[in-house]
């Protein structure tokens, strides 16, 4: 059984109005500290989170038993879709709060010549997307493919892959990945 500290200490995080700057404050770490535990692209030590979760104040007992209210909404306007890219590249996710999902959608929007990045990304799940307008060139291993209305493209993450806008217009996506990635 693997447990999502990263995602846990979000919610709760928000839930106790709190920004990561105040609660790395409170817990007397970084505020980078905090953000790399809620991507999970860290694992604190036992002692690092009790520090943390001081700052909330919740115990570490209570950390691992609190379950979350699944969200009952089923319908999202446009408008309420949340935005959690930067930059050249939007993704408005389908929900605010993917704690205890296992699914995230996205309608992604790459500006001409944006792109992921030259270091592939690499993580655990599957994903996979449609193109809506523009083209998108897809890398996934060694192979390359230029996407454009109506194409699609699915593969195991943990396969390196980069995204990259081109041409003169913005593409625009809806994807899909499981476990939810940001």
């Amino acid at each position: 059984m693997s447990v999502d500290i990263g995602n846990r200490l979000r919610h709760l995080r928000i839930l106790n109005n709190l920004s990561q700057r105040e609660l790395a404050k409170r817990a007397g770490v970084t505020n980078s500290t905090i953000s790399l535990i809620e991507s999970n692209s860290s694992n604190p030590s036992v002692g690092a989170l009790k520090r943390i979760l001081d700052g909330i104040p919740i115990g570490l007992a209570e950390f691992f038993a609190f379950e979350p209210e699944r969200p009952k909404k089923a319908f999202y306007q446009a408008e309420e879709l949340v935005e959690i890219g930067k930059g050249p590249i939007s993704y408005r996710q389908v929900g605010d709060s993917l704690f205890g999902r296992s699914l995230q959608i996205l309608k992604e929007c790459y500006q001409p010549g944006a792109d992921t990045g030259k270091v592939p990304l690499v993580h655990d799940g599957e994903e996979g997307g449609i193109v809506l307008s523009g083209r998108l060139e897809v890398t996934v291993d060694d192979e390359r493919r230029i996407l454009g209305p109506g194409d699609a493209y699915y593969f195991e993450s943990r396969r390196p892959h980069r995204f990259r806008c081109v041409g003169p217009v913005a593409c625009e996506i809806i994807s899909a990945c499981t476990p939810p990635t940001f």
